[in-house]
């Protein structure tokens, strides 16, 4: 090890020097370049679609102290895009299975894994420990949290986001630049927004926008090229086309603490009952699918099908019934349908399956 400043660097042996050869042979990055890479400490929020590619170049790549943040587990459903696991991770938990798998791939880094989700609690202390955060979750409450907290520890925030056949990367926070906020001010509902177990996702776009985020990191890192500082990239895997948006830094915006949006009380309106429940009193509530017709097909618990978008446009469809109960995948969709149904029958007695289909864990029905 050596002394830079205040900061020990650990030197490359001989080993390192030929696993990443084709790096040091590079003028741009050489092997002060890859010893920059084996002293930076990179925190990956989130181990899904996005989070897996980046870890994986990341790890290939020497970055030599890498922290996962993740309380999920890995389900058969995931390995369509999250290419890390296997069928044999299926049931363990994220950030172990993708540890077991990264240091296949590379014995020498450092991995430690934090099996919980981040949160006001332990954000500000997590992000401390690293140089640069890499935020890959489905939650906007994670996405704004992840910002907040990156602005309060100074910390650069390489960002990604994936909807169906689109990707967005930027870097905020980076040299004080503009952050997350600056480029979307307020949080929309995530209880109106549908998930990718919704609406569907083309597998190979994350693996793309992930490879982004991590080429991101490395060009911090390395102090090379054009930072996505103050630029959206959008990606259109149909088009195959890139659109560079530029930004510029809020500075009406000031944080100063962390705030977790709790959007559960905005959909709490909606009376919601458990799978449990239902399967206790199922002759009580006349049962409504309104996923489509490639999810019903897919699975299903039963009653009538009405696409979501069919009801709302007459909901006379359910005029003689008086207790009903509409599911969707995720609960999402049942809500809020069921908000407008209430303006046109607010007499009727009206419930959401909790966590829709993807709460039901025994479908032998």
């Amino acid at each position: 090890m050596e002394r830079l400043g205040s900061k020990l660097v650990r030197m490359l042996d001989a080993t390192e020097k030929s696993r990443y050869s084709r790096h040091i042979l590079l003028d741009e990055v050489g092997e002060l370049g890859q010893q920059k890479l084996k002293n930076t400490r990179v925190l990956v929020i989130g181990c899904g679609g996005l989070g897996c590619p980046a870890l994986q170049y990341l790890a290939a790549a020497g970055v030599g102290h890498l922290g996962i943040i993740d309380d999920d587990r890995v389900d058969f459903s995931n390995l369509q895009r999250q290419i890390l696991f296997t069928e044999n991770h299926v049931g363990m938990l994220k950030v172990e299975a993708a540890k077991e798998a990264l240091h296949r791939l590379n014995s020498r880094i450092t991995i430690k894994i934090y099996p919980t989700r981040l949160s006001a609690d332990n954000a500000l202390e997590l992000l401390n420990d690293y140089d640069i955060i890499v935020e890959g979750s489905d939650s906007f409450s994670t996405k704004y949290l992840a910002n907040d907290a990156a602005v309060l520890s100074g910390k650069p925030l390489v960002f990604g986001s994936i909807f169906k056949f689109e990707g967005q990367v930027s870097v905020f926070n980076f040299r004080n630049g503009p952050t997350y906020r600056c480029l979307y001010p307020e949080p929309v509902n995530e209880t109106e927004m549908p998930t990718c177990s919704e609406v569907g996702m083309l597998g190979i776009l994350p693996g793309i926008i992930g490879m982004f985020q991590a080429n991101e990191v490395l060009k911090i890192a390395l102090e090379l090229g054009n930072v996505l500082s103050g630029k959206l990239l959008i990606y259109n895997s149909l088009e195959a086309s890139q659109m560079l948006l530029p930004f510029s830094k809020n500075e009406t915006i000031k944080i100063r603490k962390l705030v977790e949006f709790d959007f559960s009380c905005t959909a709490s309106t909606v009376e919601e009952i458990s799978y449990a429940a239902y399967a206790e009193a199922k002759t009580d509530y006349f049962l409504v699918d309104v996923r489509e017709q490639e999810e019903r097909e897919l699975f299903n618990i039963g009653g009538i099908h009405i696409p979501l978008q069919k009801l709302v446009a007459d909901p006379d469809l359910l005029a003689e019934q008086e207790r009903i109960l509409i599911y969707c995948a995720s609960g999402k969709r049942s809500a809020s349908v069921i908000r407008e149904l209430k303006k046109r029958f607010p007499q009727k007695i009206m419930c959401s399956l909790k966590g829709g289909t993807a709460s039901v864990v025994n479908k032998d029905f």
